[in-house]
């Protein structure tokens, strides 16, 4: 099988990475959109795009001899897991799992000492920590910290980047993920400007799920010019800084941010919609407070009191009679799965069955984008000129599969 790809699509790709600027990507981390530059954002879009069409035209995309990712979930994952073991393996890097049960973490051993023992040889870190209000980008500046001073002091021969694969704030590289989807589907960036997104809380039988997912949609797509509608029951608020964050946004983008407490508002001649559970900000502080002070008792009646809560708005889900009241009764269904789905995975939830089906496989394409969003960020925070590499693995000519 020889290695063939779109020659004006990669030519293309190479002169848009040529007319974007990036100062904050090389040697850095990525914790949050909005830390990043439009111009750092397009790239990481465009270098995604870039590595997908390789694949596809059977490039090897290897440009790491040697060298870890390591990950580190202190959540439950599968599809950020393989994706970022993907991403890993797509560029050349061996992945290995930290496990903190099999590790020295219970014999005392502290972050600062983890965060550098498991970095000699490692080229990324990926983190994901999304359980506690106030912990996971804690975790994640702490292991950061400990990076630079294992590098400054010459204990580690370079300094690792960190990518977040889901803190207590953001979920960058979903809401990435979802952002290439929504720009490959309507035909580009451009043409998300004026497009409604309804990101609406939906009622799922369980608690404590986390905000970050909202929080990342409301956070990017209102950088784009986008008509965002954040859309939950009274007493589900999320972080308040975020939603400054996607109210500037707005207003520098010529788009619109707007709150409400009608899920039917929301999805009124919506373009785009988003129904996704989440637990209010208000109860997800008290619970990290309870974690705090090891208070199982408390976590266990604050876990009743939130399933209660949530069970007086069952009828926040999204149906088909809820779907035709959007633009020509068409719009895009996304979430970042798995989905409560009526009837299937649960009795009742957030999406019906008959919705969940029909979008099943654009579902699954919105998925597939996260590995080459990874594999990006990975990319430009190893090398400082991303477009000089994908030309280099188009020359290299060196096929995938190199035997068919």
């Amino acid at each position: 099988m020889e290695a063939v790809v779109n020659k004006s699509f990669t030519e293309n790709l190479g002169k848009k990475l040529n007319s974007l600027k990036s100062k904050n990507l090389y040697l850095k981390d990525f914790f949050n959109t909005w830390d990043k530059t439009g111009d750092e954002l397009e790239i990481v879009l465009t270098v995604a795009d870039a590595l997908k069409s390789l694949r596809g035209g059977n490039f090897s995309t290897k440009i790491f001899d040697s060298g870890l990712g390591v990950s580190i979930f202190r959540d439950q994952s599968t599809r950020t897991r393989f994706s970022f073991s993907s991403a890993c393996n797509l560029l050349g890097l061996q992945v290995q799992d930290f496990d903190e049960g099999k590790s020295q973490v219970a014999h005392g051993e502290t972050v600062r000492e983890t965060a550098v023992m498991i970095s000699f040889m490692a080229d990324i870190i990926g983190i994901r920590d999304d359980m506690y209000i106030g912990k996971g980008v804690a975790f994640m500046n702490e292991v950061a910290a400990a990076l630079d001073e294992g590098y400054k002091k010459e204990v580690l021969p370079q300094r690792p980047s960190i990518i977040n694969l889901q803190s207590d704030v953001d979920h960058p590289t979903q809401s990435m993920a979802d952002l290439l989807h929504l720009s490959n589907h309507f035909g580009g960036l451009e043409n998300l400007k004026g497009k409604k997104l309804a990101m609406t809380w939906a009622y799922s039988p369980a608690y404590g799920k986390p905000l970050s997912v909202p929080q990342a949609i409301i956070g990017l797509m209102t950088r784009f010019g986008m008509d965002v509608v954040l859309a939950h029951p009274e007493g589900y608020e999320v972080m308040p800084e975020v939603e400054n964050i996607a109210e500037e946004n707005a207003k520098n983008q010529v788009g619109s941010f707007k709150k409400s407490n009608d899920m039917k508002e929301a999805f009124l001649n919506a373009d785009i919609v988003y129904p996704k559970s989440w637990a209010p900000f208000e109860a997800m502080k008290e619970r990290s407070l309870l974690f705090e002070k090891n208070d199982a008792e408390g976590i266990s009646k604050l876990e009743h009191e939130l399933l209660k809560q949530n069970a007086e708005h069952q009828n926040w889900t999204c149906s088909e009679e809820l779907m035709k009241t959007t633009k020509d009764q068409n719009a895009l269904y996304m979430h970042c799965l798995p989905a409560d789905i009526t009837g299937v995975s649960c009795e009742k939830g957030e999406v019906d069955e008959d919705v969940f089906e029909k979008y099943r496989v654009p579902l699954y394409k919105e998925a597939s984008y996260k590995p080459y969003i990874i594999a990006a960020m990975i990319l430009l925070s190893r090398f400082p000129d991303g477009n000089a590499v994908l030309n280099n693995l188009q020359k290299d000519k060196q096929n995938r599969v190199r035997y068919l």
